[in-house]
């Protein structure tokens, strides 16, 4: 890893966490998935659907896209399996926006639609919240998964070298 490019390290991080929580999911049926559990949202379909969804509005918003609010009209994805598809897709869209980052980039500006009319943010300052936001969402399924009787996955071992999880290692690149 290089240190001197810590958003590709997170996005890469987030990648790693994402596909670590969905493979936890394999052995769960539709109804574990949907089934009512503590948390913010009420279900692990729920929680993960509005990771993905917000993730897809702030790729927009990084890309200069026009979809703005409107990801939030789509239907939620059933099934985990086809949730964790579109999820890996915006994880390595994630990472190419990271992968290409320089100095002036990050001071840029993007115009993010809200329901309050347009807000201009940095582009560091919209990848720091989408980044800490997906960290919040996933403990939230964490808690949820071990409610569903699943012995929850490590999902802090990325970083260092101590004891690092051998799967982090595909995420590096």
């Amino acid at each position: 890893m290089n240190p001197d490019d810590p958003y590709l390290i997170m996005a890469q991080n987030n990648a790693w966490a994402n596909h670590t929580l969905y493979a936890a999911l394999a052995p769960l049926t539709k109804r574990a998935f949907t089934a009512t559990r503590p948390g913010f949202f009420p279900s692990l379909c729920a929680t993960l659907n509005h990771s993905h969804a917000v993730d897809l509005y702030y790729i927009d918003a990084l890309g200069l896209g026009q979809t703005g609010l409107a990801v939030f009209d789509r239907a939620p994805i059933e099934g985990h399996i086809n949730l964790a598809t579109a999820q890996k897709t915006a994880d390595r869209q994630l990472t190419e926006i990271c992968r290409n980052l320089t100095p002036h980039i990050l001071g840029e500006t993007r115009s993010v639609e809200r329901r309050t009319g347009p807000t201009q943010e940095s582009i560091a300052a919209l990848l720091l919240h989408l980044f800490q936001h997906q960290i919040h969402h996933r403990g939230q399924a964490h808690v949820q998964l071990q409610d569903a009787g699943i012995a929850p996955p490590q999902l802090d071992d990325f970083h260092l070298q101590f004891e690092r999880a051998p799967s982090a290692r595909q995420f590096d690149k």
